[in-house]
């Protein structure tokens, strides 16, 4: 398997991680709640965070495995622009970088498609 999609594919499951548990299991950005609380509940944000923040943990797993990886990068993808658009409509106020949020939003959303779908099959192609 190629140096590049290993490195990629394990970048972008920390971005996963880091998300799901630094910044919402263990709350060290509670802006994180903040949105939740905003977009879903304010009586349950604390228990949703943390259940999105173990969402993402497993989708840190599930990219690590390689298992179904296409499958799991169109999910990515999805999440990933959904959440994003829901994100700069209801709480553009709350996102670190306002409405750029979005630009890197996409910018990942391409990573992810370029690392499964193009670095990926080139190396199968190749090998």
């Amino acid at each position: 398997m190629n140096k590049i999609y290993k490195i990629l594919r394990y970048f972008i499951a920390a971005v996963w991680l880091i998300n799901g548990l630094i910044c919402k299991v263990l709350n060290f950005v509670p802006r994180h709640e903040e949105i939740v609380s905003r977009i879903l509940s304010h009586d349950h944000s604390r228990f949703l965070t943390v259940l999105i923040g173990f969402s993402e943990i497993i989708m840190a797993v599930w990219i690590l495995s390689g298992i179904k990886s296409k499958l799991n990068s169109v999910i990515q993808i999805i999440v990933i622009a959904f959440m994003n658009i829901l994100e700069f409509i209801v709480v553009p106020d709350l996102l670190l970088w306002g409405h750029y949020n979005s630009l890197f939003a996409f910018l990942f959303i391409l990573l992810i498609y370029f690392n499964e779908f193009y670095l990926k099959t080139k190396t199968s192609i190749s090998c």
